[in-house]
């Protein structure tokens, strides 16, 4: 009898013990090296000499799908060791425009750069499979021979492939073997950030726009002028800015930041209501009734005044944000909260009946209001948007049919429900405040939202309440924000802001990504979360 694992035949011959190794590998004992061929051995019976050594044997149970925020879509199971960060290990690209992705992922994996070199074992490699320009946002991440390739049509979708393999390897240090196919259902995934009322140190934004990156959102919303605050060196008008506020230095660096990480910085002038740091520079334009009291942060729009002053803002800050989407605001302008406007106004009223003819109303001037600064954007090729209690129902003058909805409340006067704005076939930006609003201070009924009830409850067609619109208007809304307001901006610190958003942002992430019901279930998805995220 032999000590161990092998044990003796008759006529001599050693039979060959297989070991069960952790994780489903089995070896023969005493061997290592790869093979998949089962292990045996003959031997003649009664020959004093074995038959010679056989290769030693391996084989691997069938991977599972790696478990990250937001999950993967598709996972094509296979047999393999897997990829992990190994010392000799690189990143590798195939084309020169991902080489900030390359830098970035070798980075935070402890490989080395190599640039453009063909790709050898312990490798990652990141391949565009088109020209790069394709709005497309999937990828393909392939682990296989040892080696992990991520490709896609275009720099993003190979960005959050790198995301995808990041967060494998923090939650259990092994990619597994396969293939994953993914791609978002919603191709806006964003955070807004209320930086007038409260002001946000540089450097905290940009440790958010690494978070946002790091779970796959696209867009970061800024609203950076209100009634308490103007937060943006201004050269066209220094008289409006707070004292507190981020120098276009500090802004340029931030939005270098994001595009880097395939986030655009998504800023908002709101007008004509919420300007009162633009009036308190310029008190001229303050809009007051008939009887001579003023109207909080609204300007008078009957001034043409009032229009120059927005529009030079808004084509100063045109050339600071180069992205795609800008935010018009539109809401709550006060003039029309009066139950007779024209009465209350008449120099508004006066002004749109000029205009638009007889019979116009102050909410045909406001509606106008919006349209112009509408046209104004789109002179440098923007997309805009405006908050759905900009809108109104008839009336002589009707909103751009291209500004996109961005749609919070239905609890304005005279609200509207989503389905009128869909039906029109405008298309809506879901910021349901019911879910997606963070208002620090909790005031008028508003609380702060948490992860769960978003994970557990809310869809993309949920836009107002909790009940979802018909699936029919599902490719209408283009996505969904999560939005942090300042109303009380002393009621919670930065490090409090940014430790209440972290888990509302990771369940908005997976439901933007996948609006299905998820595989995890709360706790798990929390528990995922420390481990990834």
């Amino acid at each position: 009898m032999l000590l161990g694992s092998g044990v003796v035949l008759a006529g001599g011959a050693v039979a060959v013990a297989v070991t069960v190794w952790p994780g489903g590998d089995t070896r023969t004992a005493g061997g290592s090296g790869p093979s998949h061929e089962p292990s045996s051995v003959s031997a003649a019976k009664g020959s004093p000499t074995p038959s010679p050594s056989p290769s030693p044997s391996r084989s691997y149970a069938l991977s599972q799908k790696p478990r990250t925020i937001p999950a993967v879509r598709q996972h094509q199971a296979a047999r393999g060791p897997g990829w992990r960060p190994s010392g000799g290990g690189r990143v590798v690209v195939r084309s020169g425009a991902l080489a900030d992705e390359g830098r970035l992922t070798a980075g935070e994996l402890g490989l080395t750069y190599a640039g453009d070199a063909e790709p050898r074992e312990g490798d990652v490699e990141l391949a565009l499979t088109g020209s790069g320009k394709s709005a497309s946002e999937a990828y393909t991440l392939t682990v296989k021979d040892r080696r992990v390739r991520i490709a896609a049509p275009a720099e993003a979708g190979v960005f959050y492939g790198t995301r995808t393999l990041k967060q494998t390897v923090r939650g259990g240090g092994t990619a597994p073997e396969g293939v994953i196919n993914d791609q978002p259902a919603k191709p806006q995934r964003g955070f807004m950030l209320d930086i007038a009322r409260k002001h946000f140190t540089a450097g905290w934004i940009e440790d958010r726009v690494r978070e946002l990156g790091d779970l796959k959102y696209n867009q970061l919303g800024l609203h950076f002028s209100d009634d308490q605050g103007f937060r943006i060196e201004s050269s066209t008008h220094p008289e409006v800015v707070s004292r507190q506020h981020l120098t276009k230095a500090q802004v340029r660096k931030i939005v270098a930041l994001a595009e880097s990480r395939h986030i655009e910085v998504v800023p908002e002038i709101d007008s004509p209501g919420h300007l009162g740091a633009v009036i308190a520079g310029n008190p001229g334009l303050q809009l007051v009734n008939a009887q001579g009291v003023a109207a909080r942060g609204a300007v008078d729009i009957s001034k043409p005044a009032a229009a120059k002053i927005v529009d030079e803002l808004l084509n100063e800050y045109a050339g600071l944000f180069p992205g795609a989407r800008w935010h018009l605001g539109g809401d709550e302008y006060r003039a029309l909260f009066a139950s007779n406007p024209e009465a209350s106004y008449p120099q508004l009223a006066a002004a749109a009946r000029a205009k638009y003819g007889a019979g116009a109303t102050v909410a045909d001037l406001a509606t106008g209001w919006l349209n112009d600064r509408a046209a104004v954007m789109r002179g440098h090729d923007r997309t805009v948007r405006a908050w759905n209690d900009g809108f109104f129902r008839g009336g002589r003058v009707q909103a751009d049919k291209r500004i996109q909805v961005a749609y919070w409340t239905g609890k304005e006067i005279g609200a509207r429900p989503p389905v009128e704005y869909l039906s029109a076939g405008r298309q809506v930006v879901n910021y349901n405040d019911e879910y997606l609003y963070y208002v620090l201070g909790e005031p008028n009924q508003f609380f702060y939202p948490t992860g769960q009830r978003i994970y557990e409850s809310w869809t993309p067609r949920v836009l107002r309440g909790t009940t979802a619109v018909p699936a029919q208007y599902d490719k209408q809304i283009l996505g969904g924000v999560f939005a942090v307001w300042c109303d009380l901006a002393n009621r919670q610190t930065e490090a409090q802001v940014a430790a209440g958003v972290r888990m509302p942002l990771r369940a908005l992430s997976q439901k933007l990504w996948d609006p299905a019901k998820p595989t995890l279930s709360w706790a798990q998805f929390r528990a995922l979360a420390a481990k990834v995220s």
